[in-house]
């Protein structure tokens, strides 16, 4: 008889101890703990003012946490600068579009992709030098579905386009975790499905962690939840998990849901 198959869970890539950040005496986030796990999406939910982006901020290293202690692929990373954070794979979206709008969306990917090849630092050099990055530029747009739309103005394309084109430039940088803050906000039907697509298409090869109100979308791809509820964790486990909790119910969802 041949032993069962052993089955594991995936490393942890991003972590999180007893993190909290204060205000003037406010206390925004309190006694946080969170592991993020490679090729696993991780949602951080809960009422407006729960604290999500501030965790976020405070795990980018756009905030400096007033204690605890944040790891990324084991090395601590708590007093380290965005920048620097970025560098080792850590890169997130925002909220507002951030793309180059008279730019096309090649352009926008090629912009993006300097970095990693480190053509932004050899500014002497011509345009034309930049079409070295058209291969890699090409096969993100044809992995995002972007080819058709590659000599198209980022401002002439729709909104959800725009946001799978924000994705594609936070892909450029190769992360290992990619935050992406509440990436269907505005969105209609459609092109929620097509995001919700492409990201579970891209969190087979590296972990996410968004910020989503879209119960649905949460429901739909997201292997694990973290609710949140007066900057502390209130539940967390899958969907079904927090959604049957009491507590979520009252606090997120309303008591009737």
């Amino acid at each position: 008889m041949s032993d069962p198959v052993q089955t594991t869970e995936p490393r942890v890539v991003l972590s999180a101890r007893g993190l909290g950040k204060d205000f003037s005496g406010f206390t925004a986030v309190n006694n946080v703990n969170l592991d993020v796990h490679h090729a696993r999406i991780h949602a951080l939910i809960g009422p407006n003012g729960a604290g999500k982006t501030t965790v976020f901020n405070l795990l980018t290293k756009f905030l400096p946490p007033t204690r605890g202690r944040i790891t990324l692929l084991g090395t601590d990373i708590t007093k380290m600068s965005p920048d620097v954070v970025a560098r080792m794979g850590l890169v997130r979206s925002f909220q507002i579009s951030a793309v180059f709008p008279h730019l096309t969306v090649l352009e926008n990917v090629r912009v993006a992709l300097q970095r990693p090849a480190e053509l932004h630092i050899q500014f002497w050099r011509p345009m034309k030098s930049l079409e070295v990055l058209n291969g890699r530029a090409e096969v993100l747009l044809n992995d995002l579905g972007l080819m058709e739309y590659r000599d198209t103005r980022a401002a002439d394309l729709s909104y959800g386009r725009k946001r799978v084109l924000e994705i594609a430039t936070t892909l450029a940088l190769d992360p290992e975790v990619l935050l992406l803050d509440e990436p269907m906000a505005g969105m209609g039907h459609e092109d929620v499905h097509m995001v919700s697509d492409i990201i579970r298409e891209v969190a087979q090869h590296r972990a996410v962690l968004m910020v989503e109100h879209n119960l649905s979308v949460v429901a739909d791809i997201c292997h694990h939840v973290t609710v949140l509820q007066r900057g502390e964790i209130l539940a967390e486990g899958d969907y079904e998990t927090v959604a049957s909790d009491p507590r979520v119910r009252t606090a997120y969802m309303g008591s009737d849901a």
